[in-house]
């Protein structure tokens, strides 16, 4: 058999082929979005796109598993929040074709606002969950889930964590399973989850966990290790590596399938040993149903090892006292590089102004949440998508009611928009609200790495789609009278139309539209340059942030390496000294995304 070195994210595509998957929706978020990504690749096999948002994708795949088709949705672990609501139907309804649901769970929040274990999700759902070590198993799991979901009439979940998702390894290639013939019949029992109808399905529901748990016994990714001591290990997921590095002679209880749990098997891997370690990321999961054992071993789990952030070899040791983690030398004696917007993001403009405005701001996901830090400091809050829209409501509704004054606007990017805004501009017109919103539109989904959009006019697969036009949306569609556009590149006319829409005593919606400029890679741009002599360094640009202008012999200087042109720095300088290296050059301050693209010169496609 063919080997390959797979990322995990790899891996769960491939499996998704190998087990003749033919539907697959997902929205991206870190450390989740290469699962998509890398489905693409067989599109010739599996239709698949992103959705507006986690709970749109879902209810897509329950739809398409509903014909018969063997279908997979996939998303970082706070997505499932969003997906709450059609994850736990999804639990009671069952399903025709094979559903895997797979949550990318970020133990150490490396790009997440929390570290919530969704394990306890599927033990809320009743839902079996598989856990992989490594990239041949996530690949061998999707293949795995598939079967039990069809042979249990139940959605399976697989968690992996930011490890499991972006460590490589080496994985045994197979070939692609023939896919169940499509053949939606028409089921009112089955596919309704009215109340009548759904009180049977519990008790189904009850029934097939007793089924499931049983079979957890002889699954084949549950097995035990046998160690040279009477130390055992219970390990799940990537903990289970690390655990083999550290006890390397102990017995070993390695839980592929964490729930049900395996009651029987667990038994039999107690009688051989005294002491028992549970290593497991992050909340006592194992941990709580080995307790209900009640062996009489003796239990270390999170009493000793950590609660939040990653396992790892040093996080064991030390946690056992072995190793001290303490650091060794001075944090302060390090050159702080505290992360920043691109040079030449088309976000930095409205950032600016909203700060020298001194505006309150509510703010959203995205790369654009960077404009909170210093130096623009022009962002208050980040709660979960949409909420910059609906906080701000709710914190005009309080000051109003108290009769207090609130300067503020909501700022909220074109992906994040469509995931989760439009609900809240609904709200602002249903309460009579008076909240300016700032949709930034960059044209893409930019933080996850460029993925399409409604926004952007390609699906997932490459193919042309329509484009949501988000002025027409919002002037159109929800009429809401006072929507503009503005160019991000044109400070004056951000500073202006900011400036008078907060006094509005109305709703309104500002579109600030310009490309990511990370879309533009591989042009030669020309760069801006600062003329010394003229410079006062008054440090107005090097306020913007952009990691092109530093001070040099207090003088601002623009390395032109990292300029792109943006022209956003010489519209600030009071006295004009910054200027552009080659006048006749190209300039990306006048090209749009659509005419670049046009005139073939490069760019990221």
């Amino acid at each position: 058999m063919k080997k390959e070195l797979l990322s995990g994210n790899e891996a769960v595509a491939r499996g998704a082929y190998e087990a003749g998957v033919t539907f697959a929706a997902a929205y991206p978020g870190t450390p989740s979005t290469e699962i998509l990504e890398n489905i693409t690749q067989y599109k010739e096999h599996i239709y698949c796109h992103w959705g507006a948002n986690e709970k749109t994708a879902l209810e897509e795949a329950l739809g398409a598993c509903f014909t018969g088709a063997r279908s997979m949705a996939s998303m970082k672990h706070v997505g499932l929040n969003v997906a709450a609501d059609p994850f736990f139907s999804a639990s009671y309804l069952g399903v025709k074709g094979g559903l895997i649901i797979v949550s990318a769970d970020d133990p150490g929040m490396h790009s997440s606002q929390n570290e919530q274990d969704n394990r306890n999700y599927a033990l809320a759902a009743k839902m079996p969950v598989l856990e992989p070590s490594d990239s041949q198993e996530a690949k061998d799991m999707v293949i795995e889930g598939i079967k039990l979901s069809e042979k249990y009439n139940t959605p399976v979940m697989i968690r992996m964590t930011t490890r499991t998702c972006h460590s490589r390894s080496a994985v045994e290639l197979g070939e692609r399973e023939t896919p169940p013939e499509i053949n939606y019949v028409k089921d009112f029992k089955r596919t309704m989850l009215l109340p009548a109808l759904a009180r049977p399905k519990h008790v189904a529901v009850e029934k097939r966990q007793k089924e499931i748990k049983e079979f957890s016994n002889q699954f084949k990714f549950n097995h035990i290790i046998e160690g040279k001591t009477r130390v055992g290990v219970i390990a799940s997921g990537v903990s289970y590596q690390y655990g083999r590095e550290v006890f390397k002679d102990a017995w070993f209880l390695k839980l592929g399938m964490p729930y049900p749990f395996p009651s029987k098997l667990f038994r039999e891997f107690a009688s051989h040993v005294d002491k028992i370690y549970i290593l497991e990321e992050n909340d006592p999961f194992i941990e709580t149903f080995v307790q209900l054992e009640h062996t009489g071993k003796e239990i270390i789990g999170k009493d000793v090892f950590p609660l939040t952030g990653e396992m790892s070899t040093d996080v064991i040791h030390a946690s056992l006292g072995e190793k001290d983690l303490t650091l060794k030398f001075d944090l302060n004696s390090i050159p702080k590089r505290p992360p920043t917007l691109c040079a030449g993001c088309p976000h930095t403009a409205t950032f600016h102004n909203l700060s020298m405005q001194k505006l309150n701001v509510t703010g959203d996901i995205g790369c654009y949440t960077l404009g909170a830090l210093p130096p623009l400091n022009a962002m208050d809050t980040c709660i979960d998508m949409g909420a910059s829209i609906t906080a701000l409501l709710g914190m005009e509704k309080a000051c109003e009611k108290a009769g207090k004054e609130l300067n503020a606007v909501a700022i909220i990017g074109d992906s994040t928009f469509f995931h989760s805004g439009i609900t809240g501009l609904l709200d602002i017109i249903f309460n009579k609200g008076k909240t300016t919103v700032i949709i930034l539109d960059n044209s893409i989904t930019a933080m996850t790495g460029h993925q399409v959009n409604p926004g952007t006019g390609l699906n997932a697969m490459g193919e042309p789609a329509p484009r949501v036009d988000l002025v027409k949306l919002a002037k159109d569609g929800l009429g809401i009278e006072h929507t503009y556009e503005i160019d991000g590149y044109d400070v004056k006319a951000l500073k202006e139309i900011i400036k008078r829409e907060v006094k509005r005593e109305a709703p309104s919606v500002l579109v600030v539209r310009r490309p990511c400029a990370l879309l533009f890679r591989g042009a030669q741009w020309s760069p801006m340059q600062v003329d010394t002599s003229k410079c006062i360094y008054c440090k107005l640009c090097t306020k913007l942030g952009c990691p092109a202008i530093t001070p040099q012999n207090e003088k601002s200087h623009i390395t032109p390496e990292r300029c792109i042109g943006c022209t956003v720095c010489a519209q600030v300088c009071p006295v004009k000294a910054i200027q552009f290296v080659d006048e006749n050059g190209m300039h990306i301050h006048d090209t749009t995304l659509e005419e670049f693209m046009k005139s073939k010169r490069g760019g990221k496609k």
